[in-house]
This record gives structure tokens, sequence and C-alpha cells, in this order.
């Protein structure tokens, strides 16, 4: 119980952080939608790398396919193009991996 409680909390935090980023960033490039498709765009990115690393099983094959999905799924979400949907998302994954770093994920002594 204890564990699906903390697994909870963190995909909570992480999708909470997540949409921050995608939203700052996508600011940064002049769209002019909201939070909210931020957060849909958050929860696109989840599902869609839940699945793949599902069905491949493998990481990197799993991140390619993960990460092409995604740039169709930020294309659409803010019609946008291919340049545009790549630059927003690797500067997202970066952020992403600082805060990350930033942040304590695991519970335990610091």
């Amino acid at each position: 119980m204890a564990n699906e409680l903390l697994s909870a909390i963190i995909f909570v935090v992480g999708l909470a952080v997540s949409t921050v980023i995608i939203y700052i960033t996508t600011k940064l490039f002049g769209q002019k939608e909201g939070i909210g498709r931020a957060f849909a765009a958050a929860i696109i990115g989840a599902i869609v790398y839940s699945v793949v690393y599902f069905i491949f099983k493998n990481g990197l094959i799993a991140a390619a396919v993960g990460g092409f999905i995604w740039l169709l799924a930020l294309r659409a979400l803010y019609d946008i193009g291919w340049l545009r949907a790549f630059l927003i998302a690797v500067i997202v994954w970066i952020a992403a991996t600082i805060v990350g770093f930033l942040l304590p994920t695991v519970p335990g002594p610091l």
C-alpha cells in the first residue's frame, strides 16, 4: 500500500513538473496556449512512453519511437512544424533532466 501511494505521489509530482517545464518552454517559443495544453502534452508524453517501453522493452528503440510519437503530439497540440516541435522537445528533455537531478525522487537519507 505504501509503495503504491509513493508511486502515485512521484507520478503526480513528475507530471506537475513536466507540465510547468513544457508550459515555460512553449512560452519561450511564442506559443499562446495555456497551462492546460502543457498538461495535455505531459499526459500524452507519459502515456506514450509507458506504452512504448512496455511494447519494445528496449531503452534506445523505445526512446526513439516514443520521442517521435511525442513530436507528433506536440505538432498537433501546438500547431507547429517539425523543427519547432523538435527544439521544444530537446529543451524540455534537458530541463527535465536538470530538474530531475535537483529534486529528490527517492525517499531516504540525503
